[in-house]
């Protein structure tokens, strides 16, 4: 967010678990139908599928009876829009901005780095969703085998008015200026949002400037001062050599870490990059699992019976060091209870705990393996700042020039 915004935990909020795009996709739709005033959407992939279309859909019925609609997406996740997917959108009164637009090569999308990875919706500044879902099909069940197994958040209460002053600093500093962003804040109610319940909450945000290592931060911090148990499910799993150091120390003194991975991943290097680190963590009494039922793309925690994360943020180097993404860290016994409880039957029902047995005896070739890893793990958060450092632009479709000025952001 802003450079100069400060973390704090915010009571008096209520923080509802939503499991794959069938809880999800219907709260926020229902949302966006009965909004009165305003509805921000960012997303890393957009699919113009059914459930783009039904996005579409209720984004273009919104703005017509006089909802600001603003959506951004990604412009490597969200790259073969067609003009008239977009053309239904703005035509509507729909803003549709593209973070940084990349020009393929080849056919191929080149721009890799640096991706707006964030799904976050706002609507009148009242209500909140963040998590890992994409507006895409594959998140539903009837998608078939690859469906994904994801998770979110619904949240009311005092920490919206944060997120909502985030979503619109991202457009603010996008296009508009902080004098717009001043104005909409006035016309959508000051950003004052009643208490509409009793969790705890932190919004927390990774980006390029100011908050470069902020999720991570917490994790690590979580994991040093739980006392009985850690359960990370993450579906890219290659953290650095601070995070990993702690979940050992953890398992050394006696807490119950478990790791859920990808058992079948999307992408075949996913389950290679997170294996390699198996007999490091196993040594040191962590339990893996791995699900098994489909692939896994959650990006969600808990320690002890507080303290739990949900968002958008892997544990690899792109999430952890690259990429712009936004988790909610919530401080709460009962939201703490409703995430365990699903992630205890993923354990139970649908995975494969590793044992050290199934990765074979040790070789010349794995503890060479083993020293690269570990220095890799160790210096890659200051490597990737070698990667291209551009200032990322967003860029408004549908529009034959931006208003307002300058396109150019780092934001967030």
């Amino acid at each position: 967010m802003s450079a100069g915004r400060s973390q704090h935990w915010t009571g008096g909020n209520r923080v509802e678990l939503l499991e794959n795009g069938e809880q999800f996709f219907p709260r926020v739709f229902e949302a966006i139908r009965t909004a009165r005033r305003e509805v921000i959407l960012e997303t890393f992939i957009l699919t113009e599928d059914k459930v783009g279309l039904e996005l579409r859909d209720a984004a273009c019925e919104a703005a017509r009876r006089g909802v600001k609609v603003d959506v951004m997406v990604d412009g490597f996740g969200s790259a073969d829009l067609s003009a008239a997917y977009i053309e239904g959108l703005t035509s509507a009164g729909v803003r549709l901005r593209v973070f940084d637009p990349g020009k393929r090569l080849f056919g191929q999308r080149i721009n890799y780095f640096r991706r707006m990875h964030r799904k976050i919706v706002v609507v009148d500044g009242e209500t909140a969703f963040v998590g890992g879902i994409n507006f895409s099909a594959d998140h539903l069940l009837d998608f078939g085998p690859m469906a994904k197994q994801d998770y979110a958040v619904e949240l009311k209460g005092p920490i919206v008015a944060e997120i909502h002053h985030f979503v619109l600093r991202a457009i603010a500093l996008g296009a508009k200026g902080p004098g717009w962003m001043r104005r909409r804040l006035r016309a959508t109610g000051h950003g004052v949002v009643k208490p509409g319940g009793e969790t705890e909450a932190l919004f927390v945000t990774r980006d390029n400037r100011r908050h470069t290592n902020d999720i991570e931060r917490h994790y690590r911090a979580a994991i040093r001062s739980a006392r009985e148990r850690i359960v990370i499910a993450n579906a890219y799993f290659f953290p650095g050599y601070r995070l990993i150091k702690e979940m050992r120390r953890a398992a050394q003194r006696g807490v119950a870490v478990h790791l859920i991975l990808q058992g079948q991943p999307d992408m075949p290097f996913v389950r290679v990059a997170a294996s390699m680190l198996y007999h490091h963590l196993l040594h040191a009494g962590v339990c893996i699992h791995e699900y098994l039922e489909r692939p896994l793309h959650g990006k969600v925690a808990l320690a002890d019976d507080q303290w739990s994360t949900v968002g958008s943020s892997n544990l690899d180097p792109l999430s952890l060091s690259l990429n712009l993404e936004a988790n909610v860290v919530v401080r709460g016994r009962e939201f703490n209870q409703a995430l365990w409880e699903k992630l205890h039957h993923l354990m139970q029902n649908s995975c494969r705990q590793v044992q050290a047995a199934d990765l074979g005896e040790w070789s010349l070739w794995r503890l060479v393996r083993s020293f690269f890893v570990f220095h890799l793990l160790r210096w890659y958060p200051s490597w990737v700042g070698w990667l291209p450092r551009h200032v990322p632009q967003l860029k408004p479709l549908g529009e034959s020039r931006p208003r307002g000025g300058s396109t150019q952001t780092d934001v967030a």
